[in-house]
């Protein structure tokens, strides 16, 4: 067990905190992200509030753990949860290209919209291209906050290469649209013919045909052609990006960083801590997923692997010592998590931290999320 004290992650407090109006699971891919959010939400609706769940995980296990045919862009009602209590529960998937559909119908005229949605650069942009998840994530976030109809948005982060890109995509996304080459590359469009090369002058009109030979013709005229459609956006990316980031900033806010007893995922969990402490964003705690114990915790791993030794030179017992020696090595791997999961609490003194037993399966249902939902809240049922 660790001898490094950290307080106990009140899940339960915070989701019945009305104030309360955000919380982003976060965290290295692969440690229960999605698990997570979904039984955070179903314990929230559970208990009395209006929830909408946000997941990113393209793997659609939200979907089958919430008793949906599918999950798409358009929040759906999850039957069965919140009925005593008067809470209410919806849940959808990221559908990253239609969302950036959305918002070029909203921030531009129709026939615009249209030639947009035509530019081959623009669905390449739209759904490919690295890090529109990220920040179609952020923009879907705020449209859902604006919406006003759930007091609780629980957000399921992308699985990112790096965890941080979740922060980072809006101001990366801005950046990019608003950037200098993103302009010079917009002037063909906004001059034209001979007039253009008024404008750049000839030591541009050769970085352009620099770019031609390496793009090509085509390419160059769907980016040119793109940009300059896009040109009244520009001012609307950064103003949304910059309002979505103060949001999760302000304390209505909560961010759970998710991580699992193994070193790859507990380094990430601490990075990332280091980064929301830096940007002062509003940390819940760390959930530390499928940690592995023993009903028999008194029987330490050595004491039972030594009894599987005797009982096997006598024989006959192979049985009783094969379940000794499956004991010892759950014992073995918890002790090892143990002293990895210090590391961690030593390095982040004061955050609060609540570890959730492996279960003996896959969470694929309703029930399956309570369990889940009731060992984050250290309900012992």
């Amino acid at each position: 067990m660790s001898t490094t004290a950290s307080p106990a992650l009140d899940v339960d407090g915070l989701l019945a905190n009305p104030t309360t109006q955000i919380v982003v699971c976060c965290g290295a891919g692969g440690v229960g992200k999605t698990t997570t959010s979904a039984a955070l939400a179903v314990r929230a609706a559970d208990a009395g509030r209006t929830v909408v769940v946000l997941t990113i995980d393209p793997a659609r296990r939200l979907a089958q753990a919430l008793g949906l045919t599918t999950l798409d862009n358009v929040p759906r009602v999850v039957k069965g949860v919140g009925a005593d209590s008067g809470g209410r529960l919806w849940a959808m998937q990221l559908d990253m290209k239609r969302t950036f559909d959305e918002i070029v119908e909203a921030h531009s005229t129709p026939q615009r919209a249209r030639q947009i949605y035509a530019n081959p650069f623009y669905q390449s942009l739209s759904s490919s291209f690295a890090g529109t998840q990220e920040y179609m994530a952020m923009e879907k976030l705020g449209q859902l906050r604006a919406r006003g109809e759930w007091d609780l948005i629980v957000v399921d982060t992308p699985p990112s290469r790096s965890a941080l890109d979740f922060l980072d995509a809006p101001q990366r996304m801005a950046r990019f649209l608003d950037g200098r080459m993103i302009r010079l590359l917009a002037a063909p469009a906004k001059a034209g013919g001979r007039a253009y090369l008024k404008v750049v002058g000839a030591g541009f009109a050769l970085f352009a045909r620099v770019l031609t030979r390496i793009l090509g013709t085509q390419v160059l005229a769907d980016v040119s052609a793109f940009v300059g459609a896009l040109d009244s956006m520009f001012g609307g990316f950064r103003e949304r990006a910059e309002a979505t980031y103060e949001m999760l900033r302000r304390p209505g806010t909560a961010f759970i960083v998710v991580t699992a007893p193994e070193s790859d995922a507990l380094r990430e969990a601490s990075f990332f801590l280091d980064r929301l402490a830096a940007d002062q964003m509003p940390l819940a705690g760390v959930i530390v997923n499928r940690v592995h114990g023993s009903a028999v915790p008194e029987l330490s791993g050595q004491r039972a692997e030594t009894a599987a030794e005797a009982l096997e030179e006598i024989g006959g017992q192979e049985l009783t010592a094969s379940v000794l020696r499956i004991h010892a090595d759950l014992m073995f791997l918890g002790r090892r998590e143990q002293r990895l999961t210090a590391r961690l609490r030593k390095a982040h003194p004061g955050v609060a931290m609540r570890e959730i037993p492996a279960l003996p399966g896959e969470v694929h249902d309703l029930a399956a999320l309570r369990t889940v939902g009731a060992a984050m809240a250290g309900d012992p049922d």
